[in-house]
């Protein structure tokens, strides 16, 4: 019998899972003081999508973010979830800049380091935790929770124990898709407590409708900290409500102790704070969806999908995506659905339905996994699979970040020759994001005005097969175009002519030109990559419709760019 610790999720996940993670600062702070009286365990408040948000869309500094927060918020830790080799991008970094960000990341705020892998590769995560004991910090090291053949009960306590033996503080179940039913999160706990002598912290989002019981189920197995979100920004894809259950454990052996009419104070504020976003609210994130239970799909991923077939009669194509998931997952070694895996096999399967044949097209990420550069997945890596994407490609052994030279000094060079460095800080900003950065840090960016979501479905016409989608990953809306094979189309610039135009090269998604290959006057054969474009979080090579010279380029590195918007012209 214990007393439940509450971590509020309000500042990172709540509104990552519901407001595509687009809460300014200044709405966090007025409230904050009021929050840190609360008694919780901790307030989850940086890291994760936040940090790219921060630069990219709000034109805020998050290291700035961690700071204020820090000045109001005296009682409380702060808490940040950090993935691990990934630090808060989508990538392996070297280990300097991992052991760089984790110390300023601790000497800014941060208390408490939520760290993971999403592989659960206990490689990927031993250098975070590391250099977070050596701050004296609160280490919380996770279990990424899902199902599949390979996922037992055994298996997951065996990672606790080899988690355990890192010295770690706590360790969390992060339930990212609300698969955990009440049986299981109740044999997990137990076997967890009776196994470990780790605090255990149980986090999961409400989206098959289960969580609530599985939270009590968690509570009579012996959990010590829950996972909640204030109530307006609670259910869907996000936590549960902290004050339902604050009020459901209320005289139990597991009172929280904490005070509703204080809560209730804090949830007046949020109303009003959801009613100013109520824009990007998206009515599909707040459902319980039960296709999670057979799809795994987190967070509401493809959830605007759904509404433009559905207006598009065309739904057909919806289900053959989501019964492209569960077999892509499968093929490539059921790992758990979470960044960036979520991404990795949420965006290959939807390649695969609409490129007319599997595996035809892959981003640059897929090539990676199935070589091993992410870590190493839970199943083995379906052969025929691994065949079509890497042919006899060596596939790697060693720890992902043992390959990777140190890198700090080199960016720290190319930031100061920028002339985008103010502070140490900004050259980890540099290092983690170097497209976004450097605009970014030089203040050419403008905050995103709050607005309501632009209707893609508009520009198809109705009963037509539609070639524009809005795709929701992991709380972040891209834009997504289409195109038949064999051509591509230009729309209308200030630099190019209207309509199809031979040898015209489009991006065929929103997102950001991250590399240009190529220059004007250069020769180029057909297939080549010509740019590379981040869009969804991973990376996407474009290539060349036709072998000839590249005759104009009307982008630049770090532009963004949407669907069908011009990058050059090959003749």
């Amino acid at each position: 019998m214990t007393k439940i610790r509450i971590i509020e999720t309000a500042y990172r996940d709540a509104h990552q899972s519901l407001l595509a993670t687009r809460m300014r600062t200044r709405d966090m702070l007025p409230i904050a003081e009021e929050m840190d009286k609360v008694g919780y365990f901790s307030l989850e408040s940086w890291g994760g999508a936040t940090f790219d948000t921060c630069i990219r869309y709000l034109n805020e500094d998050p290291w700035e973010r961690l700071r204020e927060l820090k000045e109001h918020v005296t009682k409380t830790p702060l808490q940040m979830l950090l993935r691990g080799q990934n630090l808060v991008g989508y990538k392996h970094y070297p280990d300097d800049i991992v052991r760089r960000f984790v110390e300023k990341s601790y000497e800014n705020g941060v208390d408490v380091f939520r760290i993971f892998d999403a592989l659960n590769d206990i490689r990927n995560m031993e250098l975070s935790i590391k250099v977070a004991k050596e701050q004296e910090a609160h280490v919380q090291v996770v279990i990424s929770y899902t199902t599949s053949p390979y996922h037992t009960l055994e298996k997951y306590v065996e990672f606790a124990k080899e988690l355990e033996a890192r010295d770690c503080d706590s360790l969390a179940i992060k339930d990212m898709a609300g698969l955990i039913s009440p049986h299981d999160t109740y044999e997990l706990i137990k076997t967890l407590k009776e196994e470990t002598d780790l605090l255990i912290n149980l986090h999961c989002h409400c989206t098959s409708g289960m969580t609530p019981m599985s939270y009590y189920a968690a509570c009579e197995a012996g959990v010590d900290i829950l996972d909640t979100a204030i109530s307006p920004l609670a259910w869907g894809a996000s936590q549960p409500p902290t004050e339902s259950i604050v009020a459901a454990l209320k005289e139990t052996p597991y009172d929280t102790g904490l005070d509703l009419k204080l809560l209730n104070r804090i949830k007046k504020y949020f109303e009003e704070i959801r009613q100013k976003y109520s824009g990007i609210l998206d009515p599909i994130t707040e459902r319980v969806d039960t296709d999670v239970l057979i799809y795994q799909i987190p967070g509401g991923m493809l959830s605007n999908l759904v509404s433009q077939l559905k207006e598009q009669n065309a739904m057909d194509r919806y289900q053959d995506v989501l019964d492209e998931m569960p077999r892509v997952r499968k093929e490539m070694g059921y790992p758990p659905l979470v960044t960036p895996t979520s991404q990795i096999v949420g965006i290959q399967a939807v390649m695969n339905v609409l490129g007319g044949e599997r595996y035809k097209n892959v981003t640059q990420e897929v090539k990676e996994y199935m070589k091993g550069f992410y870590g190493r997945p839970p199943a083995p890596i379906d052969s025929e699979v691994s065949k079509k994407i890497i042919g006899d490609e060596e596939v790697i052994t060693c720890r992902p970040a043992d390959l990777l030279e140190p890198g700090l000094e080199k960016c720290r060079a190319e930031a100061e020759k920028l002339g985008i460095v103010k502070k140490e800080e900004d050259v980890l900003t540099f290092a983690l994001y170097p497209a976004v950065a450097p605009k970014f840090l030089r203040g050419e960016l403008e905050e995103e005005p709050l607005k309501p979501p632009q209707d893609q479905a508009a520009s198809n016409e109705v009963g037509a097969v539609p070639t524009d989608y809005q795709v929701d990953v992991d709380g972040e809306v891209f834009q997504v175009k289409v195109v038949p094979t064999g051509y591509m189309e230009i729309e209308q610039s200030d630099q190019t002519p209207t309509g199809p135009v031979e040898g015209g090269v489009s991006s065929t998604m929103q997102g950001m030109v991250l590399k240009l290959k190529v220059t004007v006057g250069d020769k180029v054969n057909e297939g080549d990559v010509v740019a590379v474009l981040e869009a969804m979080k991973m990376e996407n090579n474009i290539h060349a419709p036709e072998s000839g010279t590249v005759e104009e380029v009307f982008v630049e590195e770090g532009d963004t760019v949407n669907a069908g918007d011009p990058l050059m012209v090959i003749k």
